[in-house]
Order: C-alpha cells, then sequence, then structure tokens
C-alpha cells in the first residue's frame, strides 16, 4: 500500500484528494502548507507527495527544493490553478514528477498517482540495489575493468556459495581483505558477523586467547569471562588475515579447531562447537614457509582448499584509472576533478610497490596539493615519477673482471621484467626505468635475437 502526503493550503481540496486517493487503497496524510510537510518527509518514508504550489509560509517549489537538498528519495507532483506554461518548465527544471492543473476530474488524478507511484518504486529499488552492492563488498566498493581482477572476482562468487576454506594470497595493499568481505557478503552466512583478525598485530602470547577467549582466573588480569574472535563469529565469517605470522604453537590448535569445528577457551576444559566459516589471508608464500618449517604443512592443506590469488597493481594497469577517479571523487565528495593525458601516463608508467593503497594515498596527496583548477596533471603526479621503484637496488653491482655481454644483459632484465609484469610492456618498462617506447624498442631488439 502507497502512502501518500497530500499538501494544500485548502481545507476542502485536501479533503476531496484524500477521499479520491483512500477509496483505492492508498494511505493519505494531510499538510496545509510546506514547512508542516517538510517535517512530516523528514519523519515519515512517503511514496509520493501532492503538493499545491502557492501556500503561505513555504510554497511547492521551496519544498521540492527542500526534499531535493534533503535528497529524499520522494517523488512530487505539483497541483495548481496558477498553471502557466514557464512555471510548468520551471517546476520540471527542478525536478517534479508531474504538472497537474485545476480544475482536475479524478481519472486525470488517479492515473498520475499511478504513474508517479511507478517511478518511486523504481527509485526505492535502486536505493535497495546500491545497499545491496555496498553490503556485498563488506560497505568498499570494488572497483575494476581489468581481465585479470574480473577472473578474480568471478572466483571470489563462485567460492562464496559453499563453505570451503579460502587462501587469499598477493602483495600488501591488493585488497585481500575486501574480497574476502566481498565473499561472506556474498555467501549464505551474509547476514551473520564477518570478523577480520590481523594476526600480525596480535602478541605471540596473546593469540590463544584472541582466538580462543579465555576463562576467569586464566592470567594475571582474566577477570572475567572472554568470548574470543571464533565465538564472536559463529555462524558467520572469520577472516584470518596475515596468517604466515601465526606463531608454531597457536597454528597447532588452529588446525585442531578447523578438524574438530570445536574450541576450549584458555583456562578452560569445556569444549565449545565452532561453526564459522574459515577465510585467510597472505603476503608470504606459505609452501617455502612449509620448507623452512616455520608453518605447519596439514594447516597449509587445510586452509587452501580454494585458492584465490590477487594481482598487484602493477598487472591490472586497466584498473589504474578507475580506481584513481574512484578515490578522487570520494575525496571530493562528488566533485568532478579531471585526469589529464600527462596525469595518466604517469599513473600507469608508475610500479605502484604499494599497490591499491600506495594509490589511494597518492590521490589523497593530490587533494592536499590540488591547485583548485578541478584537474591532476603531471606536474601535480610528480612526486611519483622521483620516486623509481628500485632505485639504488643496483648501486652494489660490482662489474666482473671477465666483464659482462651488455645486450644479453638487457635482455635478460627485459625477459623477466615481462614475466613478472604478466606481459604489460607499460609495467615492464616501468621496472626498468625505461619510456615504454624504449622498452619496444628493447623488445624487438630481443625478439631479433631470439630472446
Amino acid at each position: 500500500m502507497a502512502y501518500i502526503l497530500v499538501v494544500d493550503d485548502e481545507e476542502k481540496m485536501q479533503h476531496l484528494l484524500s477521499i479520491m486517493l483512500v477509496r483505492q487503497g492508498y494511505s493519505v496524510d494531510r499538510a496545509g502548507d510546506g514547512l508542516k510537510a517538510l517535517e512530516m518527509v523528514k519523519e515519515n518514508p512517503y511514496d509520493l507527495v501532492i503538493s499545491d504550489i502557492r501556500m503561505p509560509n513555504m510554497d511547492g517549489i521551496a519544498l521540492l527544493s527542500e526534499i531535493k537538498a534533503l535528497d529524499i528519495a520522494c517523488p512530487v507532483v505539483f497541483i495548481t490553478a496558477f498553471a502557466t506554461v514557464d512555471s510548468a518548465v520551471d517546476a520540471m527544471r527542478q525536478g517534479v514528477a508531474d504538472y497537474i492543473t485545476k480544475p482536475f476530474d479524478e481519472e486525470r488524478i488517479l492515473l498520475t498517482v499511478e504513474r508517479t507511484l511507478g517511478i518511486s518504486r523504481i527509485i526505492a529499488e535502486n536505493i535497495e540495489l546500491k545497499q545491496q552492492l555496498k553490503e556485498v563488498c563488506g560497505g568498499k566498493e570494488i572497483i575494476y575493468v581489468s581481465e585479470k581482477m574480473t577472473r578474480v572476482m568471478e572466483s571470489a562468487a563462485q567460492v562464496a556459495v559453499s563453505d570451503a576454506a579460502v587462501l587469499i594470497t598477493g602483495e600488501s595493499g591488493t585488497g585481500k581483505e575486501v574480497i574476502a568481505s566481498f565473499i561472506h557478503h556474498s555467501s549464505p552466512r551474509a547476514k551473520a558477523r564477518f570478523v577480520p583478525v590481523n594476526c600480525a598485530a596480535i602478541s605471540p602470547g596473546l593469540v590463544e586467547s584472541e582466538l580462543f577467549g579465555y576463562e576467569k582466573g586464566a592470567f594475571t588480569g582474566a577477570d572475567r569471562r572472554t568470548k574470543g574472535k571464533f565465538e564472536y563469529a559463529n555462524g558467520g565469517t572469520l577472516f584470518l588475515d596475515e596468517i604466515g605470522d601465526l606463531p608454531l604453537e597457536a597454528q597447532a590448535k588452529l588446525l585442531r579447531a578447523l578438524q574438530e569445528k570445536k574450541i576450549q577457551r584458555v583456562g578452560g576444559n569445556q569444549e565449545i562447537p565452532l561453526d564459522a566459516r574459515i577465510l585467510c589471508a597472505t603476503n608470504q608464500d606459505l609452501s617455502q614457509l612449509v620448507k623452512k618449517g616455520s608453518f605447519r604443512q596439514d594447516l597449509f592443506y587445510r586452509i587452501n582448499v580454494f585458492p584465490i590469488k590477487t594481482p598487484a597493481l602493477r598487472e591490472r594497469i586497466d584498473d589504474i584509472v578507475p580506481l584513481a577517479e574512484y578515490f578522487l571523487k570520494q575525496l571530493t565528495d562528488g566533485r568532478q576533478v579531471r585526469l589529464t593525458e600527462g596525469a595518466i601516463r604517469t599513473l600507469q608508467s608508475y610500479n605502484w610497490p604499494g599497490n591499491v593503497r600506495e594509490l589511494a594515498n597518492a590521490m589523497e596527496r593530490v587533494m592536499i596539493i590540488d591547485n583548485g583548477e578541478g584537474s591532476v596533471t603531471a606536474d601535480t603526479l610528480s612526486f611519483l615519477r622521483a620516486t623509481c621503484a628500485g632505485a639504488g637496488a643496483l648501486d652494489d653491482l660490482t662489474l666482473p673482471p671477465e666483464g659482462v655481454c651488455l645486450e644479453t644483459l638487457q635482455y635478460n632484465l627485459a625477459k623477466q621484467a615481462m614475466e613478472q609484469t604478466g606481459n604489460n610492456q607499460s609495467a615492464a618498462a616501468n621496472l626498468l626505468g625505461l619510456t615504454r617506447a624504449k622498452f619496444r624498442v628493447l623488445v624487438k631488439q630481443a625478439m631479433e635475437n631470439d630472446f
């Protein structure tokens, strides 16, 4: 049932419109002027406002303007005896849904209401859809157009519907927690908690009490029984970030909890059943940690049921500009800031060792030094050009007495750069401190020499 507000300074007109609408099954409230109507709109979720234009205290145009300013998703229909083409056009420009003149017949009113309520439903559906998308991303938007990120998101969506353990790997700043949040909010557990835990940030002596909780008196300062992250995530998802930093002793207890789906609080004997999905992430190579003996092999197999690797930003060049524009929009409250061609070239040629997190920080720095012209240029991003990733890494390189073949060295470096960047020439050129044009010449020479 639609909820409609009728606004008119004439009591007779209010009454007439109310009778027409109530007969059709609508719920109707009434207000005698714009000020009263505005207060009612703020407090109630109306599906439609039908308002006279000329009223004391606040007229219909001012009421419409206030509703728009408050970003209230409620269409407005104007009805007045003082209709002119100019006022109708002006009202339409300001966003009124429709415009009816007095005298009117009931059929015309009801047709207009029905059509406008259709618009209201579309607005409500769009708002709900945007909210659902926001929730699916855990309150964070996932911006991507590249093929690599598309495959990552497809994999995340595919595994979300199951309860399988997922291991998300990738460099720092690539959005591993965002992917984990997406998996949770796309899963049947979406209505329950998503509990992130940074294993690297917990003191080794407190890992067990953080994860499994503790009983009163379990240690000095334990003055009450406290639930751990596992219990807190019961029914939902527990996200263990930087799991490679988990101490071996805690790894053993984590493995037991995953296998038996039960835990014991520190200082307690009671076994507590658990129903939490486990998602893990790390920027380390766990298989190498297993070989070194610093990570349990059985735990690695338990958490690596479905691996997802988040690509570095230099491997998804196509996403850099959309991400930069998104961050700028967030920092300017929606104000349009344009990236010039020079700025785009600078952004796409930079190596981004800090990945998406570094890009977000760079855009924040850009807005601090913004010249107020509404555009970001290559000069604005000069602090990126001055930072050459890996600069100084070869400072200690000593030429061997027998010398080297410079061409072979160049070809090998070019090959490694292409392999590291997934054959992206812009990113590979940046790794070597070259322009793309110079790098293409190098690659061409390499191909001619069967490189």
